[in-house]
C-alpha cells in the first residue's frame, strides 16, 4: 500500500479488543473508528482501566484487535507478522513511558543509541546523532553517566531523546510525567512539545492530568470502550 502525502497516518477503522479475565470477556475498546494527521499532538484522557495504553500497543503493532483494521503510515498492521510489525516499529515508532524503561547497565549515549544499531546505525554518524539528541535535551555532557546517577527529570530527557533519534514517525507517550513532580513535569511537557512540534512528529499522549491538554491539537476521551473528541481547543 503507496501513503499517498494527504492520508493521515494513523487510521483505525471499527477497531474492537477484548480481553477475557477470568473466565470472562471484557470488552475495553468497541467498534473504535478515528484517524490521526501528520503532525497532530493528542492527548488522550480516560480513568485506569478505560483502555487508553490498550489503543497505544494497537497503533504500535504490539498488540492486535479482536476485529477492526489499523493502518499506520500506509501499512496495515492487522495484516503484517509479528516479525513485521516488530521491525515496523523499530522504524516507525519512538515511545515515552511513566518509568523511563532506560537500561541500567548502559550509558546514557548508550541508551540513546539502541534505536539506531536496531535499525542497523553504528559508527561515528551514530554516534553523532545520539550526541545531537542529547544535546537537545540538555544533556549533552552526560553521555557517559549512567541512568542511577541521572535524576527522574533527567532520565526522562534521555528518554525522550532514545524516542526521537532514530526520526520516527509517531511518537507514544504513555503518562510521561507521571513519575516526576508538578514542576519538573511541566518542563519534560513543554520539552516533548518543542521537539516532537519542530520535527513534525505524530505523537499520541496518555495521561490521567487534565493540565497536559493545554499543550495539545486534540483531545480525546477513552469511556466504556468509545473514543470521544472533546470540545475543540482554541487555536494556539
Amino acid at each position: 500500500m503507496v501513503e499517498m502525502a494527504d492520508e493521515p497516518l494513523i487510521r483505525l477503522a471499527q477497531v474492537s479488543k477484548a480481553f477475557t479475565e477470568g473466565g470472562r470477556e471484557r470488552l475495553v475498546l468497541h467498534q473504535v473508528s478515528a484517524s490521526f494527521a501528520r503532525g497532530d499532538m493528542v492527548v488522550l484522557l480516560g480513568k485506569s482501566g478505560s483502555g487508553k495504553s490498550t489503543l497505544l500497543n494497537l497503533v504500535s503493532g504490539i498488540d492486535l484487535p479482536t476485529s477492526g483494521d489499523i493502518w499506520v503510515a500506509g501499512r496495515p498492521l492487522t495484516r503484517l507478522s509479528e516479525r513485521e510489525r516488530t521491525l515496523f516499529r523499530r522504524r516507525n515508532v519512538g515511545f515515552v513511558f511513566q518509568f523511563f524503561n532506560l537500561v541500567p547497565t548502559l550509558t546514557v549515549l548508550e541508551n540513546v543509541l539502541l534505536p539506531l544499531e536496531l535499525n542497523g546505525y553504528a559508527g561515528a554518524p551514530a554516534h553523532e546523532r545520539a550526541q545531537a539528541m542529547l544535546d537537545a535535551v540538555g544533556l549533552a555532557d552526560r553521555g557517559g553517566s549512567y541512568p542511577d546517577r541521572l535524576s527522574g527529570g533527567e532520565q526522562q530527557r534521555v528518554a525522550i531523546a532514545r524516542a526521537l533519534v532514530h526520526d520516527p514517525a509517531l511518537v507514544l507517550a504513555d503518562e510521561p510525567t507521571g513519575n516526576l513532580d508538578a514542576e519538573t513535569g511541566q518542563h519534560i511537557l513543554a520539552l516533548l512539545d518543542r521537539l516532537t512540534r519542530q520535527a513534525g512528529k505524530t505523537m499520541i499522549m496518555v495521561t490521567h492530568s487534565p493540565e497536559v491538554v493545554g499543550v495539545a491539537d486534540r483531545v480525546l476521551r477513552m469511556r466504556e470502550g468509545h473514543l470521544i473528541e472533546d470540545t475543540p481547543l482554541v487555536a494556539r
